[in-house]
Parts: C-alpha cells; sequence; structure tokens
C-alpha cells in the first residue's frame, strides 16, 4: 500500500503525516506549494512513478467568511481539485478518500444528520464543497466521503487555540451558545481514514474476507455541545493542566450578536453509525483529545 496525501500542510494532512510514519505505511505528501491538485499531469506521473494504491484528499479552501468574497478561488479548490483527483483514480482504477464537511447541511434538522439526509448549503463554501462530492461521485467508482466538523488539532489555526490564545489576553470573552455540532480532533480524523484506506487495501488483495463498503460516512465527535459548552471543557482542562491560572469570565452569546459574511449552519451534529458499521470506526472523543493535548499543546501555549 502507498498513498498519495494531498494538503499536507493542513491540520489534518500534518496528523496524516504523523500516524502515516508512526505505522510505517509507505506515502507521500503533497501540499499546495509542491503541486496544484488540478495539475493532472504532474499527478498523474506521480501516481505512477510511486505506484499510488489510494489517494487521500485532505486539501481544501477552508476560509468560510472569506469565500463568500473569493467564490472563483474556493470552486476552484473544493469543486476542480476534487473533480480531477476523482477523474485520476478512475483512470488508474484506485480508491480516492475525500474529506467534506458538514457545511453541506442548512442546520435546521433538530436530530442527528445522517448520509442520506437532504444537503442544503447556506453560503459558498459549503456549495463548493457539496459540489465537490458530487464530481466525486460522477467521476469516481471507488470512492469515500468523509464529512466532518469542528475540526481541531495541535497544528494550524483553529478554535481550540484561538480560545487559549484569547483567555491570556483577555479577562471576559462572549462564546455562541446557539450553534451546536460535534468537535473532531484532527489525529481521529486521520486514524480514521487510514484505517479505511487498509481495508480497501486488503479488500482489493480480497484478503481475510473483507469488503469495500464505497460512499459517503461520516465522521465526527462522540459528543455534541455548543462553541459556548465546547470553551467550558477547554478552559476546564487547561486549567487542570496548570497553564491557566484563572479561566476568563465566558459569556453565552447569540449567533446574531456575532455576525459573520458567511451564515452558520445551527445545528450540524453527524451521526458517525454508518461508518462504525461498515468500518469499525469509532466516533471521535473529542474530550480524551483535550486531555491528551493537554501535555503537548496546552504546555506550548
Amino acid at each position: 500500500m502507498h498513498l498519495l496525501v494531498t494538503g499536507a500542510n493542513g491540520q489534518l494532512g500534518q496528523c496524516l503525516a504523523d500516524r502515516l510514519s508512526k505505522q510505517n505505511i509507505p506515502h507521500t505528501l503533497l501540499s499546495r506549494q509542491d503541486a496544484d491538485i488540478n495539475d493532472t499531469v504532474v499527478l498523474e506521473k506521480l501516481v505512477a512513478d510511486k505506484c499510488v494504491t489510494a489517494i487521500i484528499n485532505a486539501a481544501a479552501y477552508t476560509a468560510v467568511d472569506k469565500a463568500e468574497s473569493e467564490p472563483e478561488l474556493a470552486k476552484r479548490v473544493n469543486e476542480g481539485g476534487p473533480m480531477a483527483l476523482a477523474k485520476l483514480c478512475s483512470r488508474f482504477d484506485i480508491p480516492l478518500l475525500h474529506v467534506s464537511t458538514d457545511y453541506v447541511f442548512d442546520g435546521n434538522k433538530q436530530t442527528p444528520y445522517v448520509e442520506t439526509d437532504q444537503t442544503g448549503p447556506t453560503g459558498v463554501y459549503g456549495q463548493t464543497k457539496l459540489n465537490g462530492e458530487i464530481a466525486v461521485q460522477r467521476h469516481c467508482r471507488k470512492h469515500i466521503i468523509l464529512r466532518t466538523a469542528w475540526v481541531f488539532s495541535e497544528y494550524g489555526n483553529n478554535f481550540l487555540k484561538t480560545m487559549l490564545r484569547l483567555a491570556k489576553e483577555r479577562d471576559t470573552l462572549g462564546v455562541v451558545g446557539d450553534q451546536v455540532g460535534c468537535p473532531t480532533y484532527a489525529g481521529d480524523i486521520a486514524e480514521a481514514l487510514i484505517s479505511i484506506a487498509q481495508q480497501l487495501h486488503k479488500a482489493e488483495q480480497n484478503k481475510s474476507g473483507t469488503k469495500a463498503h464505497y460512499g459517503v460516512y461520516h465522521y465526527a465527535g462522540n459528543e455534541a455541545v455548543s462553541w459556548y459548552r465546547f470553551a467550558e471543557a477547554i478552559f476546564a482542562v487547561a486549567q487542570r493542566a496548570g497553564i491557566l491560572v484563572t479561566i476568563p469570565v465566558l459569556n453565552e452569546i447569540n449567533t446574531a450578536a456575532y455576525p459573520t459574511p458567511a451564515k452558520r449552519p445551527g445545528y450540524s451534529v453527524l451521526s458517525s453509525a454508518k461508518i462504525e458499521a461498515d468500518y469499525n470506526v469509532r466516533p471521535s472523543n473529542w474530550r480524551v483529545a483535550c486531555e491528551r493535548l493537554s501535555n503537548g499543546l496546552l504546555r506550548k501555549g
């Protein structure tokens, strides 16, 4: 097995790199600086030269608000890139594991979203990600579309790191309390993708009776919370770790009090039941992940 990972410099890409290296799984990392995922000539040569057996597409335009003013760039990365990769994988007859988002939903549901629920993005980012999903489904039979949400990690910019930084700068913080979702640790997403890739490879080799299940899957945290409750949990961990002597006073605010260019889903809880049933991949335990990061990320500030 040899995996090609795009978006290598992102949160998920770096977590994938860590885990693939630790597990001694042959892989090639591709960042935006290395090559454009729309450049099929470069990618085709890479796949052939490295004997790539599957591609994990972790590359995406993720600036949700900025996408409203940069729709063409978001479209190029989130639609054009997945389409190019899907066609490439189809030509080589290898699986494409493509990462998507909860933003493909409108957030009006009040029970966890399952894979067959009606999509309805409310902004440019969500629409381009949905169009990317459609392109993957249309052009590559062997596809896994993995929708996830509220991603955090020791890398890049994310809610957890932002809260820790602000906690050291301010005495009070207003955090949105009427948006509910499932925080998901990028390291757990990486583990899930690697496990699926391994199972698909075994299925391709007809080993151990493993069956390939292709299609759309949800993978997210095992507990739904608001951003406000997530911030509370982060600060509790930081205080236990001795990083924050005092915790800022948290004020729960409504979305209307914190207007943004792009509309956020009010409820985007994803059910991970299908992926657990088909691939024995359990949802991300984000509280455990926060505790685990406390000796690393939290101590670095």
